[in-house]
C-alpha cells in the first residue's frame, strides 16, 4: 500500500491553515488570506466561495456530521471555523456566516463537532475547554488550565473529551465529578490529537518528532522513532484501520497499530492540517506554502490462497494466480472504496455499484447499484457476504440477491467494524456499542433476531467476536474476548434456558476460526494455540488440553494479530507490518471432514496412522458428542483414559435406550438434561439414583416426594452415607420423612430389582422417546 501524490503546480492561498471534505469529490480550504476555496476533484476546478472579513484569520474549522439514520444528508452543509480573534463562526457551505461567538480570550485553537452534531467543543490559547450547543450558546466550561490547549478530540460516545496540556493528554468525562484521566505523553508540547470512533484508538503528535498510539485507558501501542522535524498533523481514517501523520515536506501512510505503510516527501513545507475523505480512499492536507496536497490510497493487496488481488489505480485491479502467473485486469466505472477477498469470490464495492467476481470466472461479474455509497466494511461467508454503510447492514447471496437486513434498536453502523461484526452461513452476530457486554443474534436469511429473540449477555466487556463456520445451525457457537482478555465460547441457539458461556484461555489478544471445519486459533501470551475440537468443553473438558496444539509465540513480537486462518494455513501480522505464515497439521481437518459424514471406522484408521494424542483425544470428545460410544470406547483407550473406557462400558450395558442417553448425557457433565430424559421415559427411580450418586440429596428427596416413590430408598442412601463419615442427620426435610421410618435394606433391594426388570421389558416393548433437541 502507498500513496499516489498530487499537487497544483501554483498554490492557490498565500499559507494554508486548513482543509475538510464535504463530499468524497468535492473538499473546502481557507487560509490566513480570509479565502474559503472549494475543490471539486472530478473537474479539477477550484472556486472561491466567500472571501472573509479582514479581521478574521481562520486557525480550524470542522465540517458539522451528517445526520444519523434514515434522514442522512448526502453531504455536509455547514462548518464551524475558528478564529484567532477569540471567536468561532458558524458558516454555511454557501459561504454566509450565519453566527459569530466570542468564545475565548486569545485564540480560539480548535472547535470539533460530536459525532451526533449535537454539541461543539472549542479550546483556546486562555487554556479553556468549552462546550457549545448546536446554535452556539455555550453550556458549559469543561476545564481550565494554565497553558493553551491545542488540539482537542471527542470520544467515539461522545460522553468524553481528550484534549492536550503541555506534554499532558487528559480524558475528562462530560459529567460532573466523574474521574479525569490524565498522563504524560510526549516529552515536547502536544500538537495534534485524533480519537477514532471505530477502533477507539487514540493518536498523539508533538514537538518531541513523535507520534504515539494509545488505547482509551491511556496505555501505549506504539511509539514511532523521532523524525526530523515536529510533526505538526495526524488524522485517523474514518473505519479506523489506517492513520496519516504531516511533518515538514513529510506525508506518511501508517497502519491503526503504528508501523508505516508509505512515506512520501512532498515540496509542501510544513502539513498543518490532514484531512481524510469519507469513503477513506483519499487524503487532503494544508501545506505551509499555500497548496492543498492530495493523496490517494493505491497498491493495497488482498490475498487468498493462490490469488493475489492488487488495487493498481483508483479504478482498476490487477489480479495474479500464483500457480500458474496468469493475469487479469478488472477495470470499474466508479473509483473502488472496500474489497474483500475470501471463499473463492472477490467483493468489491464503488462509490455507486457492488462488484461480485468469481476465483473462476474474472471475466463476468455480478453487477448490482448500491443503497449508499461508502461502505465501510465487507464480511464474507462461504454462502454469502455482509455490506455495511453509514446508515445500515445488508446480506447479499453471491449471484447478487438481496437476502436481509437485520436492526436492533440504537444501531449505529457507522462504529462497526470485523472484531465487532462477525458472519456464518446461517447466522449474523453484532456487538452492541451502547452497551459492549452484550452480543444480538440474527438470522441470516431473514435478518430477525434468532431463536427466543434474547441477546447474549456477558458479564464483562466484549472487544472481539467470531462465529464458527461450519457445522448445523443448532451447533453454531460464538468465541469473543472480553476486556480481560479471557476467551469464552457459547452457543448462539437460545431457546429459553441460558446457554452457558465457558471460557477456553486467558490473556488471549487475538483469535480466528478456520473457514473449512470449526478449528480455532489464538494468542494466548508468549503462545500459539489452536483448538482443534473447541467443544471439548462441553463434552469432556478434563481431555481439553490433549486437543491442543501450542508453539512459543515469542518471534511474533508485541501486539501481532491473526490476519486470517485458511485451510491449515494461519497467517499473523507482526507489530512491525511483516506477515509470518504457520502451517499446522493437516490430519485435524480431516478428521472433522470425516466425523461430519459419519465414517468413524475411517476417522479410528486416521488416528491409528498419525499415532498423535490429540487426534484421540479430539475424536474422543467427537465421537461423545456424536453419541458414538464404541469409536468413544476406542479413542479413550488410546489416551490411557481407564474410568471412561469402564464408564462407557458400564453404559453399553445399561437396558434402555432412555438411560443409556441419560448416562452419556451425565459423561458430558449435563446432569439437568439427563434427568429430564429419564422423566420423560418414566424412569422415575433411575432419575432420583443418577442425584443420590451426585450426592444431590436435597433434589433425590424432593423427586421421591413429588412422584411418591423410593422415599424410603433415599432415606437409606443419606443414612448409609451418613454412617461411613460418623455424622448425624441435620437436614430438617430428611429428619421430617424420616420420623417413625425403619430401613429394610432387603425390601429396598428387591424393589430396585423390581424398577430394573421394569425398565428392560418397557425398553422391549416400545421406542425410545428421547426429545430430537437433546
Amino acid at each position: 500500500m502507498r500513496l499516489k501524490i498530487s499537487l497544483l503546480k501554483e498554490p492557490k492561498h498565500i499559507l494554508l491553515i486548513c482543509v475538510g471534505w464535504t463530499t468524497a469529490e468535492e473538499l473546502y480550504s481557507c487560509s490566513d488570506d480570509h479565502q474559503i476555496v472549494k475543490w471539486n476533484l472530478l473537474t479539477s476546478e477550484t472556486t472561491q466561495i466567500v472571501k472573509l472579513p479582514d479581521d478574521i484569520y481562520p486557525i480550524d474549522f470542522h465540517w458539522f456530521p451528517k445526520s444519523l439514520g434514515v434522514k442522512k444528508q448526502t453531504q455536509a452543509e455547514s462548518f464551524v471555523l475558528t478564529s484567532s480573534d477569540g471567536k468561532f463562526h458558524l458558516i454555511s457551505k454557501l459561504g454566509r456566516v450565519e453566527k459569530s461567538v466570542e468564545a475565548h480570550c486569545g485564540a480560539v485553537l480548535a472547535g470539533r463537532w460530536n459525532y451526533e452534531g449535537t454539541a461543539l467543543v472549542t479550546v483556546g490559547e486562555d487554556g479553556q475547554i468549552k462546550i457549545w450547543s448546536k446554535t452556539g450558546m455555550l453550556r458549559s466550561t469543561l476545564a481550565q488550565q494554565g497553558t493553551p490547549v491545542y488540539s482537542v478530540a471527542w470520544g467515539p460516545d461522545s460522553e468524553k473529551v481528550l484534549y492536550t496540556a503541555g506534554k499532558q493528554l487528559i480524558i475528562k468525562p462530560l459529567q460532573p465529578n466523574a474521574k479525569v484521566l490524565q498522563w504524560k505523553a510526549h516529552d515536547g508540547i502536544i500538537l495534534k490529537v485524533d480519537w477514532n470512533s471505530v477502533n477507539d484508538l487514540i493518536l498523539s503528535a508533538g514537538e518531541d518528532c513523535k507520534y504515539k498510539v494509545w488505547d482509551s485507558y491511556g496505555r501505549p501501542l506504539y511509539n514511532s522513532q523521532p523524525h526530523e522535524h515536529p510533526i505538526t498533523s495526524v488524522a485517523w481514517a474514518p473505519d479506523g484501520e489506517l492513520f496519516a501523520i504531516g511533518s515538514f515536506h513529510t506525508l506518511r501512510l501508517c497502519d491503526k497499530t503504528g508501523w508505516s505503510y508509505a512515506l512520501e516527501k512532498p515540496n509542501t513545507g510544513s502539513i498543518f492540517n490532514i484531512a481524510w475523505s469519507i469513503d477513506g480512499t483519499q487524503i487532503a492536507g494544508a501545506c505551509g506554502n499555500g497548496h492543498v496536497v492530495f493523496a490517494h490510497v493505491v497498491e493495497q493487496h488482498w490475498e487468498w490462497k493462490n490469488f493475489q488481488v492488487t488495487l493498481t489505480k483508483r479504478r482498476a485491479m490487477q489480479v495474479r494466480n500464483v500457480l500458474n502467473d496468469a493475469v487479469d485486469l478488472l477495470e470499474f466505472r466508479d473509483r473502488v472504496i472496500k474489497a474483500s477477498l475470501n471463499y473463492a469470490h472477490l467483493v468489491v464495492s464503488t462509490s455507486l455499484q457492488c462488484y461480485v467476481f468469481s476465483t473462476k470466472n474474472w471475466n463476468t461479474p455480478i453487477i448490482f447499484d448500491l443503497k449508499e455509497g461508502t461502505v465501510s466494511l465487507i464480511l464474507q461467508a462461504e454462502r454469502h457476504f455482509l455490506l455495511v454503510d453509514g446508515s445500515s447492514i445488508y446480506l447479499y447471496s453471491y449471484e447478487g440477491r438481496f437476502i436481509s437486513s437485520p436492526k436492533f434498536p440504537g444501531m449505529r453502523t457507522d462504529i462497526l467494524n470485523a472484531q465487532t461484526v462477525s458472519l456464518s452461513n446461517d447466522t449474523i452476530a453484532i456487538r452492541d456499542k451502547a452497551d459492549e457486554k452484550i452480543i444480538f443474534l440474527f438470522e441470516a436469511s431473514t435478518g430477525k433476531p434468532l431463536g427466543d429473540g434474547k441477546f447474549l449477555s456477558h458479564k464483562n466487556e466484549i472487544l472481539e467476536i467470531a462465529l464458527d463456520q461450519k457445522g448445523l445451525t443448532n451447533d453454531r457457537k460464538i468465541a469473543f474476548i472480553d476486556k480481560n482478555r479471557d476467551l469464552c465460547i457459547t452457543s448462539v441457539k437460545r431457546f429459553g434456558k441460558e446457554e452457558q458461556i465457558i471460557k477456553l484461555g486467558t490473556m488471549v489478544h487475538t483469535l480466528a476460526w478456520n473457514d473449512t471445519c470449526n478449528i480455532l486459533c489464538g494468542l494466548q501470551d508468549t503462545r500459539f494455540i489452536v483448538w482443534y475440537y473447541p467443544n471439548t468443553v462441553y463434552v469432556d473438558r478434563d481431555i481439553l488440553p490433549k486437543t491442543l496444539y501450542e508453539r512459543d509465540a515469542s518471534e511474533f513480537s508485541k501486539n501481532p494479530h491473526i490476519v486470517s486462518f485458511v485451510g491449515n494455513q494461519v497467517t499473523i501480522r507482526r507489530a512491525d507490518g511483516s506477515l509470518v505464515h504457520i502451517s499446522i497439521s493437516p490430519y485435524p481437518a480431516i478428521l472433522h471432514e470425516y466425523v461430519s459424514s459419519s465414517k468413524w471406522e475411517d476417522a479410528v484408521r486416521l488416528c491409528r496412522f498419525v499415532k498423535e494424542q490429540t487426534m484421540w483425544a479430539c475424536l474422543a470428545a467427537m465421537a461423545v458428542a456424536n453419541r458414538d460410544m464404541t469409536t468413544a470406547e476406542i479413542a479413550y483407550a488410546a489416551i490411557g483414559e481407564i474410568d471412561k473406557v469402564q464408564y462407557i462400558n458400564s453404559i453399553k450395558n445399561l437396558p434402555s435406550k432412555e438411560s443409556k442417553m441419560a448416562h452419556i448425557l451425565l459423561f458430558s457433565g449435563n446432569i439437568q438434561e439427563a434427568e429430564i430424559v429419564l422423566l420423560q421415559a418414566g424412569l422415575v427411580y433411575q432419575a432420583i439414583q443418577i442425584n443420590i450418586n451426585l450426592y444431590n440429596w436435597e433434589r433425590a428427596l424432593e423427586l421421591a416426594v413429588k412422584y411418591k416413590t423410593h422415599v424410603d430408598t433415599v432415606l437409606a442412601y443419606r443414612q448409609k452415607f451418613l454412617e461411613t463419615f460418623g455424622k448425624q442427620e441435620t437436614n430438617k426435610r430428611y429428619l421430617h420423612y424420616a420420623e417413625g421410618l425403619q430401613i429394610d435394606w432387603e425390601k429396598i433391594k428387591a424393589k430396585i430389582e423390581m424398577e430394573i426388570t421394569k425398565e428392560r421389558e418397557q425398553s422391549s416393548s416400545r421406542p425410545c422417546r428421547v426429545r430430537a433437541s437433546l
